[in-house]
């Protein structure tokens, strides 16, 4: 027994506007939003984290975290997922995760377990906030 499925059919509108809108450039004419009336802009606070909204303190694991993958992510970036694997000391899956920034599979300590086994040495810089000081 076979069994016949239909594809449901879709309007010739959003055909019109996914072959638009794969082309992009100057065929693509959705509107666009102006800031220029905007009453609130935010400024960078230098932790793309913590202006997403993130608590001070996991703003900072992730900023190091991020850093840490990228420089990762830079020094693997020319090899194959299982020669960064034997590199890193760590399985093939493992580095792709890496290279897809997967951010929430990785802590601080096994990033840098993998930059060390790398061969790349870490110097860590503290800096205290002007509102802890005495």
């Amino acid at each position: 027994m076979t069994t016949k499925t239909t594809a449901t059919p879709r309007t010739k509108s959003h055909k019109h506007r996914v072959a638009r809108g794969a082309r992009g450039g100057a065929q693509d004419r959705r509107p666009t939003t102006s800031l220029a009336g905007s009453a609130h802009i935010t400024r960078p606070g230098g932790n793309v984290f913590a202006d997403l909204g993130f608590p001070a303190d996991e703003a900072e694991n992730l900023k190091m975290r991020s850093r840490l993958m990228t420089e990762l992510r830079d020094l693997i970036a020319p090899m194959t997922q299982v020669d960064a694997a034997e590199l890193l000391g760590v399985s093939q899956p493992r580095v792709s995760d890496l290279t897809r920034g997967k951010i929430g599979l990785f802590t601080i300590d096994a990033l840098v377990n993998m930059l060390a086994h790398a061969g790349v040495r870490l110097r860590v810089s503290l800096t205290r906030s002007p509102s802890i000081l005495p």
